[in-house]
């Protein structure tokens, strides 16, 4: 399998992270809009941490939550690609296909034109068989990027473990896409 360095569609490139990304980063992660279903929002040192552990993942495998960035400006808006899924949740190993755009650049479909290639690189070059992404059950956006992606909701609900149970974004829905699946979405 060939590591790509980049991933393009006709607006947006997926590539490793840059240091300049990480003023952007941060001030989308401590967006209480941005972050509304999560518990908490980050600080710039956690968001620090995660560029540091998303970069050398992508540096390791050539895979990951890619820094997104519009082909015509060179912005950098955020985030979308392929992640390893927590090892405690109850479906996993799996690899989830993900995204978080700052706020100003929702609403273009652009976190679902890169999850496409994201997706196309999961089942074209990774040779998966499947591909999850999850949420919570009241981010009805995530969840119609999910359905526009051609993923399902598998009825599976669970608690994700590091929300306490009684927390409101404790719950979550699980959305699936298999390779056959995509294969035939994309004829």
């Amino acid at each position: 399998m060939k590591k790509r360095k980049t991933l393009e569609s006709d607006r947006i490139i997926l590539r490793q992270w840059k240091d300049s990304d990480i003023p952007v980063f941060a001030e989308l992660n401590a967006d209480s809009e941005v972050m509304r279903y999560f518990p908490e929002t980050r600080t710039e040192q956690q968001t620090r941490d995660m560029v540091s552990v998303v970069s050398a993942g992508i540096n390791k495998t050539g895979w990951g939550f890619w820094a997104a960035e519009l082909k015509k400006s060179g912005e950098f808006i955020g985030f979308v690609g392929l992640n390893a899924a927590p090892a405690d949740l109850p479906f996993s190993p799996c690899v989830e296909v993900g995204w978080r755009l700052h706020r100003k650049y929702w609403g273009n479909g652009y976190a679902t034109e890169a999850g496409k290639i994201s997706l196309a690189y999961a089942f074209e070059q990774l040779e998966l068989n499947e591909v999850v992404s999850f949420t919570t059950q009241s981010n009805v956006k995530s969840r119609r990027v999910m359905e526009r992606l051609g993923m399902k909701n598998t009825g599976r609900n669970f608690k994700y473990p590091d929300v306490p149970a009684d927390h409101p974004l404790s719950e979550h829905v699980l959305y699936s896409i298999s390779n056959t699946q995509w294969q035939v979405g994309t004829l």
